[in-house]
């Protein structure tokens, strides 16, 4: 019975979630007493971006806090947004991108495993392709494992899934 266990660390994101929160935000901008008649817009391209037009600064803050406040109650860190710097658009409006992250960078996944190791369990990380999959043979050790990563997430800037446990 020397079989071993094994589960992967990824970072992705529910898609039909993320869509139904823009959905949600474009809603709102259309009924918000504040942004009504703004030109205020918001797209998700291609599962890669989303983009937020509108007229000036204090509207973009605004819907940008609308946006996260309904990816945190659709359980999506908020973590996965990378925005880039606001710039001016067509008609004196204002836009802002954010590229989703998905997928842990080779980067990541190197500072991943040598947390790993320095945590001196007695498992084994290999990095495979955009995920990490650890093994080992005690359950106990995985589940430290887990709780450890965990406790780092900060650390890393992204958010973390734990599948494939077996």
């Amino acid at each position: 019975m020397a079989k071993d266990c094994s589960f992967d660390i990824v970072s992705e994101f529910d898609r039909q979630e993320l869509l139904n929160a823009v959905d949600q935000v474009k809603r709102e901008l259309n009924s918000r007493f504040d942004l009504k008649g703004s030109n205020s817009d918001i797209e998700l391209e291609a599962d890669k971006t989303i983009t937020i037009t509108t007229s000036d600064d204090l509207k973009l803050r605004n819907i940008i806090d609308i946006l996260q406040t309904k990816m945190i109650k659709r359980n999506l860190s908020i973590k996965i947004l990378d925005g880039k710097t606001p710039e001016a658009a067509l008609g004196g409006n204002v836009r802002q991108v954010f590229n989703l992250k998905k997928g842990l960078t080779q980067e990541l996944a190197k500072k991943i495993t040598a947390a790993i190791k320095d945590s001196k369990l007695k498992v084994q990380a290999s990095i495979q392709g955009e995920q990490v999959r650890v093994s080992g043979k005690s359950k106990d050790d995985l589940q430290d494992v887990i709780k450890l990563l965990k406790s780092k997430e900060d650390e890393f800037d992204i958010p973390l899934q734990f599948v494939n446990y077996r």
